[in-house]
């Protein structure tokens, strides 16, 4: 009599081994690296119609076997369509986000973020072995690495992700049509403070950023034509005064970085004016283990030096212990990268 496969049995012929979530993990660097490849040969811009591979090839000057299997597993990654006559071209996912041309394009934050997670793997050991005593200091570099990330790969995403999750969170607020004064907490490129005031012909406000990001926050506030009702002011997250009076409060992925989280929101409820509101949007550690995989991964380095990961809830927590009023959360928001909790908080009315 025949029986199926149990997956478990290493004699069965069928069904996933127990050891494939670790074969899937080394694939999925793989994967990585063949879209890499794909975004630094400017590939994607030569698919908006069925190209065959020795085409493609000849416009990049590449081999014409190798790029064959390149589209092919492209193709298997759901980057590319193929018709019945092996050509390739871009699915919308890739037409929106992978082409040069295309005004949502991300390419360059994708390189970068390969980047970036290259070298995290790299460090790994290190940190595990020889342990971080405190979270590296933000050096000149540093900061201007940052400032290249904010007019390029940061603005990318924000164009294309994080500005339109915003506005459609901060909608969903009571407040919302009654705003006037904005604080955009580490805002970098400014992107999210533009696309509101665009919104809302009465708002006015800052963002705030280290120097060298504030500058590329006025570049783009200047282009806008928002520059008479918008600032960027370049200073300290840790010490320099960030104003006072906000009706909003918009803090998006930066209290990983400060160095005294409590201090930090009591200084942001100081600058609230009574009744404002402070939206959080953070990554937090969730409790089920495979929504956690979704976030720990990106946030490992980040950890093992020492900045402020919380689980998830924790951020709710502490606000309501700091003096914030009516704190509610909102799990899974779609972020660039990994998803994140927006934490909602009011400062009470006298």
């Amino acid at each position: 009599m025949h029986q199926s496969a149990n997956p478990s049995d290493p004699c069965a012929l069928t069904g996933a081994h127990d050891l494939q979530p670790c074969w899937d993990l080394q694939l999925a660097g793989l994967g990585a690296d063949a879209l890499h490849l794909a975004l630094e040969c400017g590939l994607f811009d030569q698919l908006q119609e069925f190209a065959a591979p020795h085409e493609v090839a000849g416009a990049l000057c590449l081999d014409h076997a190798n790029t064959g299997y390149l589209l092919e597993l492209l193709w298997s990654m759901n980057l590319l369509q193929r018709d019945v006559r092996q050509r390739y071209r871009n699915t919308p996912l890739a037409a929106d986000y992978l082409r040069q041309d295309a005004p949502t394009y991300c390419g360059d934050a994708l390189l970068f973020r390969h980047k970036v997670m290259r070298q995290t793997g790299e460090q790994l050991g290190d940190l595990l072995r020889n342990g971080s005593t405190a979270p590296p200091a933000l050096s000149d570099a540093i900061r201007r690495g940052w400032a290249n990330a904010a007019r390029v790969q940061i603005a990318q995403e924000q164009r294309a992700v994080t500005a339109g999750v915003a506005c459609a969170l901060l909608e969903t607020l009571p407040e919302y049509p009654r705003l006037e004064r904005i604080l955009d907490l580490g805002g970098g490129p400014g992107l999210v403070a533009v696309a509101l005031a665009r919104r809302l012909p009465a708002l006015r406000g800052v963002v705030f950023e280290y120097p060298e990001c504030a500058a590329v926050a006025a570049d783009n506030i200047a282009a806008a034509a928002l520059d008479t009702r918008l600032q960027a002011v370049g200073g300290d997250l840790d010490q320099d005064d960030f104003g006072e009076g906000y009706d909003l409060i918009w803090c998006s992925s930066v209290l990983h970085f400060v160095k005294d989280l409590p201090a930090v929101l009591d200084r942001l409820h100081a600058a609230l004016k009574p009744g404002g509101v402070l939206v959080c949007c953070q990554a937090e550690v969730p409790a089920v283990p495979k929504q956690a995989g979704r976030v720990l991964p990106y946030y490992l380095h980040m950890r093992m030096h020492g900045r402020h990961v919380l689980a998830e809830g924790e951020l709710a927590r502490l606000l309501r212990s700091h003096g914030y009023q009516r704190v509610q959360q909102l799990n899974d928001l779609r972020f660039p990268v990994t998803p994140v909790n927006a934490v909602i908080a009011r400062k009470e009315q006298p």
